[in-house]
């Protein structure tokens, strides 16, 4: 039997709990190939959905996914926060009456964190001497808003995509079926 760590895990359990955690998707697949090299393909699909859910390996990554979401601050709740941040994102915030935009300073918070692209682009006429500046393009890429949504709606508590059924039992039917 392989010797266990003080977390009681041997060390390839070690590498393959620790690698599923650094990896954003936490994908057991990727992690069962960095821990065991050599399995086939089939072989850490299968493995490392039943390693991620073994006692102690799960209750390692458990664990650790609990003091991470501790000593960051975030959580479910956190990432909700933001997600609705992201949905209250309004363009008047970032432009004036006119329709140009507000020095960066002058934005929220909001803008300058979750803004997903901007591209600036000076607009030329003329040639050599003559050469001058015409206009300046601003390019400005928000959130994807639908996925945003998307992402809220998929929480447990609002449950917005979840298809819905309504069932209707008579006690009569109730009786058909135990005859049966």
């Amino acid at each position: 039997m392989a010797r266990r760590n003080h977390n009681g895990l041997t060390d390839k359990w070690q590498v393959f709990a620790d690698t599923y955690l650094a990896d954003p998707e936490l994908n057991a697949t990727k992690a069962y190939k960095v821990a065991y090299p050599n399995a086939s393909q089939r072989t850490c699909e299968v493995k490392g959905s039943e390693l991620v859910r073994k006692g102690e390996v799960a209750e390692y990554i458990q664990k650790a996914q609990k003091a991470r979401s501790e000593r960051t601050q975030i959580d479910a709740d956190y990432v909700l926060k933001r997600l609705f941040e992201i949905d209250q994102m309004d363009v008047l915030d970032i432009l004036k009456d006119d329709g140009s935009l507000k020095p960066i300073r002058e934005w929220p918070k909001i803008w300058r964190q979750f803004l997903s692209g901007m591209d600036l682009s000076e607009l030329w006429e003329g040639n050599g001497d003559q050469r001058q500046i015409v206009g300046v393009l601003k390019k400005i890429k928000w959130p994807d808003k639908v996925r945003n949504l998307e992402l809220l709606g998929r929480h447990v508590n609002v449950q917005a995509f979840r298809e819905q059924k309504e069932v209707k039992v008579t006690l009569q039917s109730l009786i058909d079926d135990l005859i049966e």
